[in-house]
């Protein structure tokens, strides 16, 4: 199972998001879409499963916490306990064997960062 991760500010827009999922390798052998579970309800990222025909997946920020991540920002670090939110959301959501297929990739205006992680789903 091929998870994306998003992190995003909660302003960012669907572009934005867009933007960096294609930057971290595309939507294409997607199976869902994941990130920090206080983000879920987004606007932006429910106009983006929905164009893409994906589930979201909400990840407790307690999960995420202490998760370790092939990138660090010292700004997520300190408000999340992880060092990168798409990352984490995407190893997390992938399932049980999950491993990164592509390290956090940033959107031109920063504001959203997206990753992917394939695991067996569990």
């Amino acid at each position: 199972m091929k998870v994306a991760g998003l992190g995003f500010r909660r302003n960012a827009s669907v572009a934005s998001l867009r933007e960096a999922l294609d930057t971290a390798g595309g939507p294409n052998g997607l199976a869902a879409v994941a990130t920090v579970s206080d983000k879920a309800d987004a606007v932006a990222l429910q106009a983006l499963a929905q164009e893409l025909g994906l589930p979201i997946r909400s990840i407790p920020a307690e999960m995420l916490a202490e998760m370790q991540t092939a990138t660090q920002s010292g700004f997520i670090k300190a408000r999340f306990g992880t060092g990168s939110v798409a990352e984490a959301a995407a190893v997390a959501a992938a399932g049980r064997g999950a491993r990164l297929i592509s390290a956090r990739a940033v959107s031109q205006d920063r504001m959203a960062t997206a990753a992917i992680a394939e695991g067996d789903g569990e």
